[in-house]
């Protein structure tokens, strides 16, 4: 089984985090952001013994961790924070694999380069700055070198901005991560980004915010997204079978590719059957991190 969607924290990355004074910062294990309440972390989740034991459990052949986009590390301009993040991700042991970030605020394609060379998996972008098409373009040079370098990216959940007054926990994940993910979908489409970069591996976690649902919609309004596009992916953590099966019904199934955001989430029964449930959780996350399916491979 191959889970792309991850996270955990190392020690180094905590404790630049319990270093800040301004968001986000950790006191003690009380996460503080921008966007979002105070949020209490259990420290057992990002304890390193416990999760490689958790994976061994789950025969997870390889775990995807991604820096934690909600709380907006990209846009600060802290180098030392991603230094921290990328040193101890490439120190996790097997079966954890680590998606790159980079600073938005200058970026440094070259550095990128060397961090896809260094073994990182692909690069995470956060779905709140890829709303528009302008969004994608103004990013070309970072996927141009994840094309080049025949690494996907993987769009994940950016900082909330909450309504004013008093909202309940589940808001963020449940109203601001869909909305941003379904807008960077859409940006995706009417940036021309198949065109653009034609070779470029994509998959937006969390089944899109549910976007590709809403293609139905997209055709009674004058547009058409064209035949299925094989190296567009979408992930299903936070999902179950309602909401899976009905992606998988537009896209197909081999674009759905298994995540669990642990530790926020688990593996779920999608109930598509042994072959399915197979596909979703091995040779499609395979295609989507090496451009290949493991069973042609083997033929």
């Amino acid at each position: 089984m191959i889970d792309v969607h991850q996270h955990l924290w190392p020690a180094g990355f905590v404790d630049r985090l319990r270093a800040r004074t301004e968001p986000p910062y950790l006191d003690g294990w009380t996460l503080h952001t921008a966007g979002e309440p105070a949020y209490e972390v259990d420290p057992a989740a990002h304890e390193l013994g416990k999760r490689v034991a958790l994976e061994q459990d789950a025969q997870t052949a390889l775990a995807g961790v991604s820096l934690s986009s909600p709380l907006g590390i990209e846009q600060l301009g802290d180098t030392a924070l991603l230094d921290a993040w990328h040193e101890g991700a490439l120190s996790l042991p097997e079966p954890f694999k680590a998606w790159a970030a980079i600073d938005l605020v200058e970026p440094d394609v070259d550095g990128l380069e060397s961090l896809l060379g260094r073994g990182f998996i692909g690069l995470q972008l956060p779905a709140h700055v890829l709303g528009t098409p302008a969004a994608w373009a103004d990013l070309g040079d970072l996927l141009t070198v994840a094309e080049r370098s025949s690494k996907p990216i993987l769009v994940h959940p950016g900082t909330a901005t909450l309504p004013a007054g008093d909202v309940p926990g589940w808001w963020a994940p449940v109203a601001d991560y869909t909305l941003q993910l379904q807008a960077a979908w859409w940006a995706w489409h009417a940036f021309g980004g198949r065109t653009a970069f034609p070779k470029l591996r994509l998959c937006f976690v969390a089944a899109a915010g549910l976007a590709p649902v809403h293609h139905e919609r997209l055709a009674a309004r004058g547009g058409r997204l064209g035949t299925i596009d094989p190296n567009l992916f979408v992930e299903t953590s936070s999902y179950g079978p309602q909401g899976i099966d009905a992606v998988a019904r537009v896209l197909g199934i081999d674009q759905v590719v298994h995540g669990t955001d642990r530790p926020y989430a688990g593996t779920v029964d999608l109930r598509q059957g042994a072959a399915a449930t197979a596909v979703i959780r091995y040779n499609n996350p395979h295609r989507l991190l090496y451009g290949i399916d493991p069973a042609a491979a083997e033929r």
